[in-house]
């Protein structure tokens, strides 16, 4: 773990860099430092160096982490949100990143109200209409917006999407560019704020850059390579 130090600064150099050559302030966009499978200490490595913003993706590991962990960090959670985990999840991360349905977004709406929490949500849309993977059709999101927009407690800041696997991760801009055209379809069609993407991983995150994205998740290039029989004690 002692060089997470040094692959964050490699990371936000790159994101820099993308940035400034798709004409953009390198402050639009937000690292999400994807901490799921690594210990809390190599998270408090990352924070000691400077990263504020984690990502997780399963509760019974993110729990007893975060609890270990110094108040005031901003946590995502960005694997698949199931309703029966939401009045967990919501305690502990101030954004979600896979509201995948109305009915989802709906249910989480009324626990964020009975907890006096105020979430943000990214909504899941499966761009390129992949039968393993869940998330909203385009034709579906534009016609539930408007039930979307008027939620009291979650506040919808954005589309997400993971693309298709592909063997080189330039094959992944028309996903991210098609994602960003709907956003800026449906903003202008309902007059809605949708100001952020959460696209781009390790492998493909400045080509997500250079299409708009304004949130990416990246984990392997500062962490190393995931072990998943790791636990999330400190020390």
């Amino acid at each position: 773990m002692s060089c997470i130090s040094e692959q964050l600064d490699e990371i936000q150099e790159r994101i820099r860099r993308a940035a400034i050559a798709a004409g953009r302030h390198p402050d639009s966009v937000k690292l999400i430092a994807v901490s799921k499978t690594f210990p809390a200490d190599a998270v408090l490595q990352a924070f000691k160096a400077g990263q504020k913003c984690f990502g997780e993706s399963r509760l019974q590991e993110a729990a007893p982490k975060i609890g270990l962990l110094p108040e005031g960090l901003d946590w995502h959670f960005i694997g698949r949100v199931q309703s029966n985990k939401v009045r967990k999840i919501l305690p502990l991360f101030g954004s979600i990143h896979a509201v995948d349905s109305l009915k989802l977004a709906k249910y989480t709406d009324g626990v964020a109200g009975d907890l006096g929490v105020a979430p943000k949500a990214f909504l899941q849309v499966n761009i390129a209409g992949e039968v393993t993977k869940g998330g909203f059709a385009p034709e579906d999101l534009d016609r539930s917006i408007e039930e979307l927009r008027f939620l009291k407690h979650l506040k919808i800041v954005g589309l997400m999407t993971i693309p298709p696997a592909v063997e080189e991760a330039g094959q992944s801009r028309v996903w991210f560019r098609k994602l960003r055209e709907l956003r800026d379809e449906i903003v202008a069609k309902h007059s809605i704020g949708l100001p952020d993407l959460s696209m781009g991983m390790s492998g493909d995150f400045e080509i997500a850059i250079e299409e708009g994205a304004t949130h990416v998740r990246v984990g392997s290039a500062i962490f190393g390579m995931r072990d998943y029989k790791i636990s999330g004690e400190l020390g």
